[in-house]
């Protein structure tokens, strides 16, 4: 959530800015600082009449010592009446309050001064490249990969559940598996310590993370009990910090989590989504940082390189791209994107977004530092990426690796899975 300061003093900057994002905010910025402003005068007006009211109530026991019975019963009517305007004022105040709040969670995230414009993917700039791509000869999609070795069962999905629930069956569980502990170990190693979080989280966190109100509609939701079940551990880590002012000399804080995630996805179709393309329900290792502002671009680059090494390590073509305005997240300032390419379907797919969301989350989380006793807090920023997410992750591993002896497995795996090759 961007600051009211913010908007205050350099309303002209950050309309130009969300311009880059397609998103025009002048008349919601017009109307924030209307009601800012509005609010400030309203306090003070209170603020007035309670020092007003609190002198009369002091001179009121000195009246009546005085025997000045009329002016006392008149300072009581008047006390009286304070009461009442204070009141009323107070209910005004809780109005625009509440006005304000509901408009300034639909302002998105400033971008960086580097992002490009654009309005959507075909306007990312790649960043860089590597790895080599595979030549291969009638290669066959993952999903027919899958049918062949009985690894990946579509079809028993859609019976359980439905459309884009894949059941993972043997050597395909076990890839799974392997791959969710090689991410997890290498965040280890890293100097990102574990954590296990709920899959379901309450509104506050939703908000806080920025995905309420702006995703509501591709969140599941369990409407009894008014949680929602996450669509990237992002949501419950980054809380964990929630109304928490952290000491200078606890940084650098890094954490990763394996969990479940789940999106609704609506609006979904075509051959885009196919097989392991775009699911419901899929598995992703993600890492998260809490940084000072002056390091946080550096914590970026550290996060981007940390992924890379992973795209690396599994052997895969990869490539990273710079998201244009119109291509971000509504809460990012800044993100890159990692692609691998699909030899079969040949394209390329994502399999990461690393992102720097600035002070943007922590001001709605008021997740603050101080550097010492003697400092006044401040917000902080947080960053996380995906390292990585598995479902595209394998769909590339499968394609890639098909041999006519079946699916070789890269080296680095080997030993969570227990295999080399599935056959």
């Amino acid at each position: 959530m961007l600051t009211l300061k913010l908007l205050q003093e350099n309303k002209t900057e950050v309309i130009e800015r969300l311009r880059i994002k397609n998103f025009d905010a002048t008349a919601l910025v017009d109307r924030i600082i209307e009601l800012d402003n509005k609010r400030k005068a309203t306090q003070t007006e209170s603020d007035n009449l309670q020092a007003e009211m609190n002198r009369l109530s002091k001179s009121i026991g000195q009246l009546m010592k005085n025997k000045e019975l009329a002016e006392a019963e008149a300072a009581k009517a008047r006390t009286a009446g304070l009461k009442d305007e204070i009141k009323e004022l107070t209910t005004t105040l809780d109005s625009i309050e509440k006005e304000l709040q509901q408009l300034l969670v639909q302002l998105p995230n400033l971008p960086h001064q580097s992002v490009p414009a654009g309005k959507g993917a075909e306007d990312n700039v790649i960043v860089r490249e590597g790895g080599k791509k595979p030549e291969l000869k009638d290669a066959l999609p993952h999903w027919e990969l899958a049918r062949k070795y009985d690894i990946i069962d579509f079809e028993l999905g859609v019976k359980l559940t439905g459309a884009g629930f894949p059941v993972y069956k043997g050597k395909g569980a076990r890839l799974q598996r392997a791959l969710i502990s090689f991410f997890l170990n290498e965040a280890e190693a890293a100097g990102y310590l574990e954590v296990q979080p709920p899959l379901m989280v309450n509104e506050d966190s939703g908000y806080g993370t920025g995905q309420l109100p702006d995703k509501e509609g591709q969140m599941y939701h369990v409407g009894l009990d008014n949680l929602y079940l996450i669509p990237t551990a992002e949501v419950p880590v980054t809380n964990i910090y929630r109304d928490v002012i952290l000491n200078g000399d606890q940084f650098p804080i890094k954490n990763c989590a394996y969990s479940a995630c789940f999106r609704r996805e609506a609006g979904s179709y075509g051959k885009d989504v196919r097989g392991l393309n775009r699911l419901h329900q899929f598995d992703k290792v993600e890492i998260v940082q809490v940084a000072r502002p002056d390091d946080s671009y550096k914590v970026l680059e550290e996060m981007v390189k940390h992924v890379q090494g992973l795209v690396d390590k599994l052997e895969l073509p990869w490539r990273i791209v710079k998201l244009c305005g119109g291509d971000m997240s509504f809460t990012s300032a800044l993100t890159y994107d990692f692609e691998v390419f699909s030899a079969a379907q040949e394209r390329w797919l994502e399999v990461s977004s690393v992102s720097n969301f600035e002070s943007f989350q922590a001001n709605r989380l008021k997740l603050r530092y101080r550097e010492d006793s003697n400092s006044k807090p401040q917000l902080a920023h947080t960053l996380n990426g995906s390292a990585l997410a598995l479902p595209r992750i394998v769909a590339a591993l499968l394609e890639n690796n098909q041999t006519e002896d079946g699916i070789r497995i890269p080296k680095v795996l080997v030993p969570y899975c227990g295999f080399d090759i599935i056959k």
